[in-house]
């Protein structure tokens, strides 16, 4: 929940002006809502996805304040983020509720990006696999493995985010491999294709190191996204 009209229209332009550029780096920008509509025109006829942050579960109808998977493909949306750790921390969001978000996201041909990962405590008391496999398991039971080759998942150590910390490269590797073992358990080939972002504050500096890993496919962005310079840095480090 960050940005206005004045301060998102130059951060767009540039991230426009560079970013779209081909390459190796396929680059989305999740916006809040209100601005859906302001970034479906500046990314016109760009190689730039337009994602949202959220989605609700249900398909229309009396739930004032939500917004439908039909409004997000409106404005052209591609992605859409679900699962969230503030979402489930901050709004009591289920595996549950999660599951529906992520059937409705692909049966609306919607990619969603899946979040999942461990709090501090949990990585602790040596939980982060155990955690992590209820959250993927959850989704799974309701939706089965098929629905994951047309989804993206993203680790997000929550631990790291915001607290100026970042799991080392090789932290995240085990991660992102438990990640991809879990479905492959399932199916090889969804396994092996499934896209598994880094979601825990990636920035210019440590980009390339967190992406040279085998099963570190890219970022889910947050403060640095704030930053068209720092951004358009990590999004090189993907090019190269």
């Amino acid at each position: 929940m960050n940005g206005t009209l004045a301060s998102i229209r130059p951060l767009v332009r540039e991230v426009r002006a560079a970013a779209g550029r081909g390459g190796r780096a396929e680059v989305a920008l999740c916006a809040p809502y209100p601005y859906l509509a302001e970034l479906a025109t500046l990314l016109e006829g760009t190689e730039i996805a337009l994602g949202a942050q959220n989605v609700s579960e249900h398909k229309a109808g009396a739930y004032t304040g939500e917004v439908s998977i039909a409004m997000l493909k409106d404005f052209g949306c591609r992605y859409v983020i679900i699962g969230h750790s503030e979402r489930r921390s901050l709004y009591g969001e289920t595996d549950k509720l999660i599951a529906r978000k992520f059937i409705r996201a692909v049966d609306a041909q919607l990619t969603p990006i899946l979040c999942v990962g461990e709090q501090l405590a949990e990585r602790a008391a040596g939980q982060t696999e155990e955690v992590i496999a209820t959250q993927l398991d959850h989704v799974m039971a309701d939706t089965g493995v098929a629905r994951f080759a047309k989804a993206v998942i993203a680790y997000e150590p929550v631990w790291a985010i915001g607290a100026g910390r970042t799991a080392s490269p090789e932290q995240a590797q085990e991660a992102h491999a438990f990640i991809r073992l879990q479905l492959a358990r399932h199916d090889d080939a969804v396994g092996a294709a499934v896209r598994i972002l880094y979601g825990g504050s990636v920035k210019a500096d440590n980009a390339a190191a967190l992406f040279g890993m085998a099963d570190v496919d890219g970022g889910l962005i947050g403060g640095a996204s704030l930053n068209a310079g720092e951004f358009l840095q990590i999004c090189q480090a993907v090019r190269n």
